[in-house]
């Protein structure tokens, strides 16, 4: 592999944002290790020639199945040499309640858990590259939520669309992130929560959890996901740089609610990749 060209591991990369960005990378020359459960879609000319050309090389898992998770993350280490930016942006506003293979709200595993999970068994690969950089994709819909519980996060006793395990997952995403950037310093390595704004990623063949007011609203007047893909790349790669531990939106550092909670949050993500995933 040529080591002049920068390489990206997307999450989520065949789809909406991910597709965007992983499509906006490759224009501008870097390669794309996409890690997906679905194909891309079978129209994107341009994306299969860069397949075949090797520029984006594609690993499949369910990513909230800790053991495919675990048989993939092991492929990419075995067969990438250097990830220079990160980006955990698999996900989504599901429709009602669903769990993970391991038992926990599925929001809060793909949107909390397995960012962590991916962070640190990738390490030794960010380490080598010139970015040494983690961007979570976050939200600024969790300004409307009002109380945030671990144990609510992991099984929550209701459901809300979007405000509800959606936003919930992705402050409690944003705040061990935040907590941990002092410690991922120490090891050269940056992170930041970018939020890429309202996007009109709705999909006739797939159930989403935008409230039924807003589903119009969503249709008509959000933008592409190319724009969320603009925002994420302006945050990671545009000048100039923002501090690591921040939280992203509009292009401007925002503030977290809930602050009070980071470090128990982190105590408790890092609980369960060391007892559930490190089994």
């Amino acid at each position: 592999m040529n080591n002049s060209i920068k390489t990206a591991l997307i999450t989520g990369a065949s789809r909406g944002i991910g597709l965007e960005l992983t499509k906006k990378l490759i224009s501008e020359g870097w390669s794309v290790i996409a890690l997906i459960r679905s194909n891309f879609p079978e129209n994107e000319i341009d994306i299969k020639m860069k397949i075949k050309e090797g520029k984006i090389r594609i690993y499949k898992a369910d990513l909230s199945n800790f053991t495919e998770l675990k048989l993939t993350i092991n492929s990419i280490k075995e067969n990438e040499e250097v990830i220079d930016i990160l980006f955990n942006n698999a996900g989504g506003s599901f429709d009602k309640k669903y769990y993970s293979a391991q038992s926990r709200e599925l929001h809060f595993e793909l949107h909390t858990v397995v960012p962590y999970i991916l962070l640190f068994e990738l390490k030794s690969l960010l380490k080598k590259g010139s970015d040494k950089l983690i961007v979570n994709t976050s939200t600024n819909a969790f300004k409307f939520i009002n109380k945030i519980t671990y144990e609510n996060l992991m099984r929550p006793k209701k459901f809300k669309k979007l405000i509800g395990p959606y936003s919930t997952s992705k402050l409690a995403m944003s705040l061990w992130s935040q907590e941990i950037s002092s410690e991922l310093s120490k090891e050269g390595l940056k992170i930041l929560c970018v939020d890429p704004g309202g996007n009109n990623t709705l999909r006739n063949d797939r159930k989403n959890g935008i409230p039924f007011f807003l589903i119009h609203i969503t249709k008509w007047f959000f933008p592409h996901p190319s724009k969320g893909a603009e925002l994420l790349y302006n945050a990671s790669i545009g000048r100039p740089p923002h501090q690591t531990g921040s939280y992203v939106t509009n292009g401007k550092k925002g503030e977290l609610k809930f602050k009070e909670y980071s470090k128990s949050i982190l105590a408790e993500i890092q609980s369960i990749y060391l007892k559930d995933y490190l089994k």
